[in-house]
């Protein structure tokens, strides 16, 4: 854990846990300038700044530049990004799903893979909401304003475009599996071609079959190595369907640009 940081997690209203499973909320110290990872997930994650902002120093496509913000939307990616550390920050960090870009900010994923953009070119009304959010009092009190906005938000969106729903179904079975079910096995289950399921998801997410897949497989590594009484690494790799320890090694390079080790550290 960095010195002088906080978070805190919200478990969200059952009405939004489809779109957003969780809310973070964090808080950190002014420190020496440094750097800090975006890692790959299944999520696309959007941030609200309460204090500071953001300082994207690479994004996971590192050809479209790199930007500072005060909220921004984050889209599936394959590769990490690199945020500089340093001054004193504190905010709200969304886990928001596929599903969840359609209804909240009105785009497939697809149309954000890779990229990080301003929230508020998504999303009218975020400058007042990030008022609200400064003026509550707690934590607790940003994140039920938060889950609550965000519940108006989608009951306003309820006619959104639909994907095929083979495409959540296949989705859905790779989440049941973290990431482990075979891309053909799949296919099969949809009823369609491995490279036509490939196209169709990658048109959604912005991720390919195999890749989404491998995000949601380091995804679940992830998670069970920041759980309490978290299990060594090897089990962990085992546990999530890795070849071996040396596998997850390689993810953790290639998804998050840093080791394991590294990575828990900078991680409460």
């Amino acid at each position: 854990m960095r010195s002088g940081i906080g978070a805190w997690r919200w478990r969200t209203s059952a009405a939004l846990r489809p779109l957003v499973p969780e809310i973070w909320a964090w808080r950190t110290a002014a420190g020496p300038p440094g750097t800090h990872q975006g890692v790959s997930s299944g999520h696309l994650t959007v941030i609200l700044c309460i204090d500071g902002d953001v300082e994207l120093l690479r994004k996971p496509d590192p050809a479209r530049g790199p930007g500072r913000f005060i909220a921004s939307a984050a889209g599936l990616h394959a590769a990490p990004a690199v945020i500089a550390t340093g001054p004193e920050q504190a905010g709200m960090q969304l886990a928001l799903t596929w599903w969840g870009a359609r209804v909240l900010l009105g785009l497939p994923a697809a149309e954000l893979a890779s990229d990080v953009v301003d929230l508020a070119d998504l999303l009218p009304g975020v400058e007042s909401l990030l008022d609200r959010l400064h003026a509550a009092p707690s934590w607790a009190d940003r994140c039920a304003l938060l889950d609550a906005a965000l519940c108006r938000i989608a009951a306003s969106g309820s006619a959104v475009d639909r994907p095929p729903p083979e495409v959540g179904r296949a989705w859905d079975l790779l989440l049941r599996s973290g990431g482990t079910m075979r891309v053909a096995d799949l296919a099969a289950d949809v009823g369609w071609s491995a490279r036509h399921l490939g196209e169709r998801l990658r048109r959604e997410t912005g991720l390919s079959t195999k890749t989404a897949a491998r995000v949601i497989r380091f995804e679940r590594a992830c998670t069970l190595l920041r759980s309490p009484g978290a299990p060594a690494l090897s089990e962990v790799a085992t546990t999530c369907g890795y070849a071996d320890q040396q596998h997850l090694a390689r993810d953790f390079r290639d998804l998050a640009g840093t080791t394991a080790g590294n990575w828990l550290t900078e991680r409460p």
